[in-house]
């Protein structure tokens, strides 16, 4: 059977790019909003390879997408090196202790805390249509390190990005510690039955260029290598949401297979500039998906047509809004693949 994503992240440049979308497993699905109210909270939701699995498939089974991405959070890999992780009502992710005034090497890591996403891997794995591409993730260094040295998310990442200044060798440590469970931990997918993954930079944006280049290119070209000597034959999507101009650098020196667009990105400069031939997947600014109508379609289109000539994966340039109506993504599914 024929996996067209798959195919793309291969080089494949169909008339109609396959389709995915980022967080399209969450909140704007009646289906996932009543399973998690069972579960009681996001982490047992997660940690739950049955519930974790139906979640992974809702997406497939409404609208039948050409990617599944596992159900699960960048900050499973804080809470294997032995971080405590909690999400409160209406607050977000807490870590505990914060980095910012804990030493690394008090924690006691728990890489265990991972066993329940390769087992839900494997259950995804077992049910998935077979023209479907599983795709596996990880958060990137740089992102996983912001909630790791504050405690919990920011706007602007100052505290970290302070940190990172007053203390670089402290900061190296904890960039290098996610590193090297990144590579364990999405090689542990692979072996359960992922087939490409993706590296979220959420907050590489942040970054000065110099920042840039020491703690977003050269981590995540640590691990493309050492995933790539593992396991040779799969992709690896860098998304570094917000690198701008630095995009170009990204993906000629971290050795990623596909590159990741966010909405601010406009799709004709970006394919001026990235390498000839390199996948690219995104870019519809979640917020036209959510007004739907011509907003919607003006920016699909314009998203396609940019991309008509390279290898694409149709996807937003961030996570599916909770307040998306399913008819709008409906429309979206009908729109491209019309072209």
């Amino acid at each position: 059977m024929t996996k067209a994503l798959l195919n793309v992240l291969n080089g494949d440049r169909p008339a109609t790019p396959p389709m995915w979308l980022m967080r399209q497993a969450g909140r704007y699905l009646p289906e996932y909003r009543a399973l998690r109210a069972e579960k009681g909270g996001f982490l047992a939701l997660a940690t739950d390879p049955h519930a974790a699995a139906e979640v992974t498939l809702q997406p497939i089974r409404r609208f039948g997408f050409d990617g599944a991405i596992l159900f699960s959070d960048i900050l499973m890999v804080p809470w294997a090196l032995g971080q405590e992780l909690t999400f409160g009502p209406g607050e977000g992710p807490r870590l505990s202790p914060p980095l910012v005034d804990h030493p690394l090497g008090d924690l006691r890591r728990a890489a265990d805390r991972l066993d329940p996403v390769y087992a839900t891997v494997r259950r995804v794995k077992a049910d998935l249509p077979a023209d479907v591409t599983f795709l596996g993730f990880a958060g990137s260094p740089w992102t996983v390190a912001t909630y790791m040295v504050a405690g919990h998310g920011s706007r602007d990442q100052g505290e970290t990005r302070g940190f990172a200044y007053r203390s670089p060798a402290a900061f190296e440590a904890i960039v290098e510690a996610i590193a090297a469970m990144t590579v364990d931990y999405l090689s542990g997918q692979i072996e359960a039955g992922v087939e490409a993954v993706q590296l979220f930079d959420s907050w590489a944006g942040s970054l000065s260029p110099e920042q840039f280049d020491r703690w977003v290119i050269a981590p995540n070209t640590r691990i493309v290598k050492a995933l790539k000597a593992r396991h040779p034959h799969v992709p690896v999507i860098g998304f570094p949401k917000g690198a701008g101009g630095k995009l170009a650098a990204y993906a000629t020196q971290t050795g990623v297979d596909a590159i990741g667009l966010d909405e601010t990105v406009d799709p004709v400069w970006a394919d001026a500039v990235l390498p000839k031939g390199m996948p690219v997947q995104g870019n519809l600014d979640p917020l036209a998906l959510e007004a739907g109508g011509d907003a919607l379609a003006r920016g699909a289109d314009r998203v396609l047509a940019a991309f008509r000539d390279r290898p694409h994966i149709f996807n937003l340039g961030h996570g599916i809004g909770q307040h998306t109506p399913i008819a709008h993504v409906e429309q979206l599914v009908a729109r491209v693949r019309r072209n």
